[in-house]
């Protein structure tokens, strides 16, 4: 039977309106998400570096025990600030430096994914970039390779502006390069990107198709997932939302229905503004009770 893991990206604001302060607190309190909806609490927790890394890795080391000893497993987000698309040799040098001292911080967490967003165009037109940073990707990606576990992966993300470099394909298309490199599909993104898009069962399948057929059986089943509802406009993601929404979307049942028929094995980080461990764990729900229908 596939095993989907569901969890937070960071605290939700009810965390910190019980009280809690501490990264350090959140293992016990996801544990406890759920309650009365289903048994052993939210699965995942991804720690985000979005503005830079502002912690000692012996800190991280003391986060990811904690984590550990709840069973839940930790993934990693790196700095916003990656452009692998950007012609500045040293604005590449410096990208490249936030995937290693990524890579450092996954091996101090335990964790075994880091999410991370490829590159943006600039003022470079898009088949230029998406080139540029293809060679790029061939360039580094054996020292990378080096640098991960066995069981450790890096996952270029799925991109909700137009000037951003991540349509799913593009996304798809970058981890042929290497089997080190795990999608993530931020199916929230996908929608923004492409106005509204993600309604269906069949909306979500063609994406999976397209993974399946240039990535493989597993590295598909296994996929790190984003899921939140954004609004968009007319160049993309505008902000995030709660599954309050009614507006935008994306919905999760669709995409539950894909992850059953598929027999995927996703790790689902949710985003929502500020409810993320709730939605998280209506999600988890949504899926244990499909599984038994």
């Amino acid at each position: 039977m596939n095993k989907v893991l569901f969890g937070p990206a960071g605290n939700s604001m009810s965390f910190y309106e019980a009280g809690h302060k501490s990264t350090l607190e959140a293992p016990k309190w996801l544990s406890e998400q759920g309650k009365g909806l289903f048994d052993g609490g939210l699965d995942l927790f991804e720690y985000s570096f979005g503005q830079g890394y502002r912690m000692s890795t012996e800190k991280a080391e003391e986060i990811g025990k904690a984590f550990k000893d709840y069973g839940i497993e930790m993934s990693v987000h790196a700095p916003y600030f990656i452009n692998f698309a950007n012609p500045e040799q040293v604005m590449y040098e410096k990208s490249l430096g936030y995937i290693k001292t990524g890579i450092r911080f996954m091996k101090a967490f335990g964790a075994k994914r880091m999410v991370f967003h490829a590159g943006s165009c600039g003022k470079a037109q898009r088949e230029d970039a998406v080139a540029l940073m293809m060679e790029r990707f061939k360039e580094f990606m054996p020292e990378i390779e080096r640098e991960l576990d066995g069981d450790m992966f890096i996952c270029p993300e799925t991109m909700g502006k137009t000037l951003q470099i991540g349509t799913y394909k593009e996304i798809i298309d970058l981890c042929t390069i290497s089997e080190k490199l795990l999608p993530t599909f931020d199916f929230g993104h996908i929608n923004a990107l492409t106005q509204g898009t993600l309604k269906t069962a069949d909306d979500f399948q063609k994406i999976i198709d397209y993974s399946f057929e240039k990535l493989g059986e597993w590295r598909t089943k296994n996929a790190q997932v984003h899921f939140s509802k954004i609004q968009y406009g007319e160049k993309g993601e505008i902000k995030h939302l709660t599954f309050e929404d009614q507006v935008f979307g994306p919905n999760f049942e669709p995409l539950c229905e894909v992850i059953l028929k598929n027999d995927l094995n996703f790790h689902i980080i949710c985003e929502s503004n500020e409810t993320q461990a709730e939605d998280s764990a209506y999600m988890k729900k949504c899926y244990l009770d499909a599984l038994k229908k």
